[in-house]
């Protein structure tokens, strides 16, 4: 199957490296201009010299509102619009239930959850003039399931899925699409640091018996973000090796 995304503007938030890195590099090999999205500028501006010369590095606070609409609008004025937004950014600041801070729970909810939201109003208003959009939010496994220490994550993961679905019912007749897609363990630079022993008992609850890489959740945001998917909205697509069934 191909996928040709000729003619299409994506903005990526927290794009410079990790999976954000290769959906903008997966987006551009299918012909999209990308926006590539980061909190620095410089470093921002280098990985889109890196992709594409069709790519563009823009810096956002996506934990400040403020940041995330004027992003928005920088880049409609540089590309002419936004077609597909993936909203991929987050953080964690993990602990245990009774040592977690308000600071920590508002951090993460801040740039995981209500960074989104603000990039989805902001995007929207131009995708309902063309009456074309795609909106793709990077969810986790752990917003399905939950994880010990790690409750501002899951939390902010499970409200992406929520937000996702009311979206999609919200857009619905103006041919705008919102889905979200849900990894697991993904190879990256957080899993480059496990022991041994660590990495072989996460293998372990995989049935694929690998952990996932980049390229794989790409190529689903690819997937949804392509006429191919026209009538796909409003769900999870969970990319973990069957780890959660």
């Amino acid at each position: 199957m191909h996928i040709d995304l000729t003619g299409r503007v994506a903005l990526v938030t927290g794009s410079t490296r990790g999976i954000g890195r290769s959906i903008a590099e997966t987006l551009a090999g299918c012909h999209a201009r990308v926006a590539v999205v980061g909190r620095d500028a410089a470093r921002a501006s280098q990985v889109a010299g890196e992709i594409s010369p069709d790519a563009r590095g823009f810096a956002c606070d996506v934990a400040d509102p403020a940041s995330v609409t004027a992003l928005v609008t920088a880049v409609e004025e540089a590309f002419g619009s936004v077609d597909v937004l993936v909203n991929n950014a987050g953080l964690t600041r993990d602990n245990i239930m009774l040592r977690l801070k308000d600071d920590d729970w508002d951090a993460v909810l801040d740039t995981n959850l209500r960074g989104a939201f603000v990039a989805i109003r902001a995007a929207t208003r131009g995708m309902m003039k063309r009456r074309w959009g795609r909106i793709i939010n990077i969810s986790s496994v752990v917003g399905l399931v939950g994880n010990k220490g790690q409750s501002n994550y899951a939390a902010s993961k499970a409200g992406l899925i929520g937000l996702t679905k009311a979206v999609a019912k919200e857009f619905a007749s103006r041919n705008i699409l919102a889905n979200a897609v849900a990894p697991g363990f993904i190879e990256t630079d957080m899993t480059d640091a496990l022991t041994p022993d660590a990495r072989a008992a996460l293998v372990g609850a995989i049935p694929l018996e690998r952990l996932g890489s980049p390229r794989d959740v790409a190529s689903v945001v690819a997937f949804l973000a392509s006429d191919h998917a026209s009538y796909i909205t409003g769900q999870v697509l969970v990319v973990d090796g069957g780890m959660v069934m």
